[in-house]
């Protein structure tokens, strides 16, 4: 058994298993890694909760209070939190090369899939099975969305000024169909403002365990490793959009792309949920490079692969890509493929980059790391703009043919049973998304 103490401060009596940290060779690290990116189903709280309970309770890696001293970090920051949780414990347990394969293979197979059925999605879409398939899943997207709303909700909106904020944001994409990035900043304008005008109306109650337990030696904070850190990633940013600027131009779709999902992936606060509404005002109505029928049977794509929900940004990229044949008309599957995994590598490198450069600043400040009065105001925003989403699929989804068509009885009442399943029940997204699915192949067959 090791653990993060140092010999001189080794304990003379056992201590519990939340002290210590087993000996993880880099095999059983890379084994556990590369089996969790194709396990990774259920979302972002499904993937949390299977890495506590084989990490934390079965394997005993990482101790119970340093796990959730990282999640509180994770949660804070822009980007997918699962797998920034799992870049961090990875670093954590074999330093800078530990959490980039951890974080790579976290999301590696959901590429190689996504790209895959992007293609199958393009090529079979209208093969009656496919179609029922997405027919009944598409209405399942709405009860999980809506579960969503509720389930970010009865955690951030904690007093009536959180609801004005999640109500203001709603109208304010709703009605006026203002841009995501200047909700959110307004958002943390008065976040900041109020929280020192009022600090316990901007709390959000979150604390974090004590840990006392040391670091380990490689993630004790330093400005060389910082600086560095920084200029690494800085330069992995820099070289291929520098390539793309250079040799295909500013206003060419990689470019565009790589710039736009370098966006979205700043402003990802509250997790997938929250951007799909940016990405859909930039995929969609500014760029063309799909439709809204796409984007929500991209979506469907997403709740059903392994990976992080954000990974339906991989989709996006491989339709944008082919819809304009990046590499010509003779390599529209190359274009897709080229496009999906440049946008998947600018949407998630600056998380690694927020890892290796703050998970030091982490482990130097325990029990001091708190959700800031911005952050609350935003994530009570995000709220309002998830709601938001929601109507926008119900609105696809049940009137097909626009609001003065009839309505898609069939769709209301899947979508109406996966909400029982999901509020009441309680059943895990996957089998939710199975069965509609199944239902949607069965109606399509039958009518």
């Amino acid at each position: 058994m090791v653990s993060f103490l140092s010999s001189s401060d080794q304990p003379k009596h056992p201590q519990p298993n939340t002290e210590f940290v087993p000996k993880v060779s880099w095999h059983e690290a890379l084994g556990f890694w590369f089996k969790l990116g194709f396990i990774s189903f259920g979302g972002p709280a499904g993937q949390i909760a299977l890495m506590h309970e084989e990490l934390v309770v079965r394997r005993q890696w990482i101790s119970e209070k340093r796990f959730l001293h990282a999640l509180h970090y994770c949660m804070v920051l822009p980007g997918p939190e699962a797998q920034q949780l799992a870049t961090y414990i990875g670093w954590l347990l074999h330093k800078t090369w530990g959490g980039i394969l951890a974080g790579v293979l976290f999301v590696l197979p959901s590429l190689f899939i996504l790209i895959t059925l992007s293609w199958v999605y393009i090529v079979f879409g209208e093969v009656p099975w496919v179609e029922g398939l997405f027919y009944g899943i598409k209405p399942a997207v709405i009860a999980i969305v809506i579960q969503a709303v509720y389930r970010i909700g009865s955690r951030a909106l904690t007093n009536r000024t959180l609801w004005a904020i999640a109500a203001a944001s709603f109208v304010a994409i709703f009605s006026f169909n203002l841009p995501f990035p200047l909700i959110v900043l307004a958002a943390a304008a008065i976040g900041l403002l109020g929280g020192r005008i009022s600090p316990t109306t901007f709390s959000t109650g979150a604390s974090l365990t004590e840990d006392h337990t040391p670091a380990p030696q490689h993630a004790v904070f330093k400005w060389q490793r910082l600086c560095l850190v920084l200029s690494v990633g800085g330069l992995l940013w820099v070289l291929p959009m520098g390539f793309l600027v250079l040799n295909l131009g500013w206003e060419h779709t990689l470019t565009q792309m790589s710039w736009f999902f370098t966006k979205a992936a700043l402003l990802t606060f509250g997790g997938a949920y929250a951007v799909l509404p940016y990405v859909y005002q930039g995929a969609v109505e500014h760029f063309g490079w799909l439709t809204a029928t796409q984007m929500m049977d991209g979506l469907a794509l997403g709740e059903t692969t392994p990976g992080p929900l954000i990974m339906v940004v991989t989709f996006v990229g491989f339709m944008g890509g082919y819809a304009k044949a990046v590499l010509g008309p003779d390599s529209l599957f190359w274009s897709g493929a080229l496009a999906a995994t440049l946008v998947t590598w600018f949407t998630f490198l600056p998380s690694f980059i927020f890892i290796l450069a703050g998970g030091p600043l982490v482990e130097s400040t325990h029990n001091h790391l708190k959700l800031t009065a911005p952050l609350a105001a935003v994530t009570a925003a995000v709220v309002g703009v998830i709601l938001n989403l929601a109507l926008f699929f119900g609105y696809h989804v049940l009137w097909p043919s626009g609001l003065g068509g009839a309505l898609d009885g069939v769709s209301a009442a899947i979508a109406l049973l996966a909400a029982v399943a999901l509020f009441k029940y309680k059943l895990n997204v996957i089998y939710v998304i199975a069965a509609c699915g199944f239902a949607g192949v069965v109606v399509r067959f039958l009518v």
